[in-house]
């Protein structure tokens, strides 16, 4: 599925800011997918992603460090915070996109599930958990700190 942007395309970037990025195209293909080496590369249960052409993409600053994590996959982060952005096939015109990387993770939402051989039990119960925000569990002075760069 093929999903529309605005005029302004979509923009993204890392953690502490020293890699920003643009989309100027359509990203398509929103999924998760949970394939072990999707878990490892960003440490967690699965790696929310979209795709584009590589014509539709632009760093704006700085530029990834890529780590290969197999003969035929590269993955892109932030060589300073850790922040992982990106993931391609070697020798592909395209790249996918962190979904959560970019400036409105809302914008995008997964459309499919891919690698759910290793996809977590545990993650049906995740609706039924007790929740709370930020605010509600953080001392005021240390909010204070906190800062999203």
């Amino acid at each position: 599925m093929t999903l529309a942007n605005d005029d302004n395309g979509l923009t993204g970037g890392c953690q502490c800011g020293a890699i920003r990025y643009r989309v100027s195209g359509r990203l398509t293909k929103p999924h998760v997918c949970h394939c072990r080496m999707c878990q490892k590369a960003v440490g967690a249960p699965f790696f929310a992603l979209a795709e584009t052409d590589m014509a539709s993409f632009e760093w704006t600053r700085g530029a990834p460090a890529w780590f290969r994590s197999s003969a035929a996959v590269e993955r892109g982060f932030c060589a300073q915070c850790g922040t992982s952005l990106h993931f391609r096939y070697v020798g592909v015109d395209r790249i996918d996109v962190a979904l959560v990387s970019l400036d409105d993770p809302e914008a995008i939402a997964p459309q499919q599930e891919f690698g759910c051989e290793s996809r977590l039990s545990w993650l049906d119960r995740l609706g039924t958990l007790p929740r709370s925000t930020t605010e509600a569990t953080t001392p005021a002075e240390a909010l204070k700190t906190y800062a999203s760069r």
